[in-house]
């Protein structure tokens, strides 16, 4: 009689690494784009519950359902993989630990949001008066750190 397959059981409650970080950049991106969890499910046909737990990495999603969500979100499917640390040692971004990851932060999704929200000609003058800010703090350091 042939042995039975059986799968290995997981030793943690904690997603992969991967799926993990597949449901960051999907929440990401959906957040980006404005849109809600009810209507990213709505329009790839499952339950806002699925989504959530797609962006929890608790849900591992398929290659199909990843297609659909790509579609959905208007990005090509190697979108929810950039940045993924290929170094197999290493289980996040290369230069990023994990609390300096620029897009965990909701302020910078709120800003991104925003930005990419007004017209062409508006973005290059508020990223032109940004840098120009940025310079004047770096200039004005040594004088403030003497005080």
């Amino acid at each position: 009689m042939p042995k039975k397959k059986t799968r290995a059981k997981q030793t943690s409650n904690k997603p992969h690494p991967v799926d993990a970080y597949v449901g960051k950049r999907i929440k990401q991106l959906r957040w980006l784009k404005g849109m809600t969890q009810q209507q990213l499910a709505k329009q790839v046909d499952v339950k806002f519950q699925q989504i959530q737990k797609y962006e929890t990495g608790a849900n591992r999603v398929s290659s199909s359902r990843l297609w659909q969500l790509s579609e959905a979100l208007n990005a090509p499917v190697s979108f929810f993989f950039e940045g993924f640390p290929e170094d197999k040692s290493s289980r996040r971004p290369r230069g990023l630990s994990e609390n300096n990851d620029l897009f965990s932060e909701r302020e910078v999704l709120e800003l991104v949001r925003a930005y990419h929200a007004l017209p062409v000609n508006f973005r290059r003058y508020i990223l032109d008066h940004i840098k120009a800010i940025l310079k004047h703090l770096v200039r004005a350091k040594p004088a403030i750190r003497r005080t």
